[in-house]
């Protein structure tokens, strides 16, 4: 059902609408046309921040004026937000108009911001709908050869080196019972500091993939053991989004 459609109907649709995860990739090369379709026909979005998203709205081809078109922010802090501040993003589709929510890269709600909105949506009767597009937490487990058929997300590690080494400690030996492949990330900075932690607190048979520059030009995606990666060269990670998955 086209954007459009819905306006027919009492309230209109979220739509989940995943972006880029570069810059400069074109929309071809990882949306449908489909869910391009879909964006160039939304006049009302909810954005992870609005100048990112004028510059996933521009890498869309889209064909309004960006100054004529809606683009509220989500709250900066979901979790201390109030239901009555998601109430007044999801208005324009409580009126009948169809909305985007769109995160900085990739999919909205996984593993970025936009949760509460889709909760408050549900809440309020309004149809959600995700499209098709990058999540670079799939593309990397799809890229890892590790095990997919069980898996956790737990976004950013502990900053401070102790409880980092202990968290890397618990999640190897909680991937060794159940058979898990664990994921998470870092800040682009830290990413080769990271790699080291690993490669010092983790066992020799354990199997770690780095996954970089998903779905870009650059992409890099290497799974080795502990032990191999000891004697291999390293890739550069600084500055680079990055996705590690550890198996043991």
């Amino acid at each position: 059902m086209s954007a459009a459609a819905n306006h027919a109907t009492s309230k209109g649709t979220l739509y989940l609408l995943p972006v880029a995860l570069g810059e400069t990739t074109p929309w071809p090369a990882f949306l449908p046309a489909q869910a391009q379709a879909v964006a160039a026909e939304l006049r009302h979005f909810v954005v992870e921040t609005a100048r990112a998203a004028r510059a996933h709205l521009k890498q869309l081809d889209y064909p309004y004026p960006l100054r004529e078109t809606d683009i509220q922010e989500l709250p900066g802090d979901p979790d201390k937000a109030t239901d009555a501040a998601f109430d007044a993003l999801l208005a324009p589709a409580v009126a009948g108009h169809d909305l985007g929510l769109m995160s900085d890269a990739g999919c909205p709600a996984v593993a970025d911001p936009g949760a509460r909105l889709v909760a408050r949506a549900h809440a309020l009767g309004i149809r959600v709908a995700p499209l098709v597009g990058p999540s670079s937490i799939l593309l990397g487990l799809m890229g890892s050869g590790l095990n997919g058929q069980s898996f956790a997300f737990h976004g950013y590690l502990p900053v401070a080196e102790m409880e980092r080494d202990a968290r890397l400690r618990a999640l190897e030996e909680e991937s060794r019972r159940l058979g898990r492949t664990q994921l998470f990330i870092e800040t682009p900075y830290r990413n080769e500091r990271m790699l080291e932690a690993l490669l010092k607190q983790l066992g020799p048979a354990t199997r770690v993939c780095v996954a970089c520059d998903l779905n870009t030009a650059g992409e890099t995606i290497l799974t080795r053991t502990v032990r191999d990666w000891r004697k291999a060269e390293r890739p550069a990670l600084a500055r680079r989004p990055t996705l590690f998955l550890v198996l043991a």
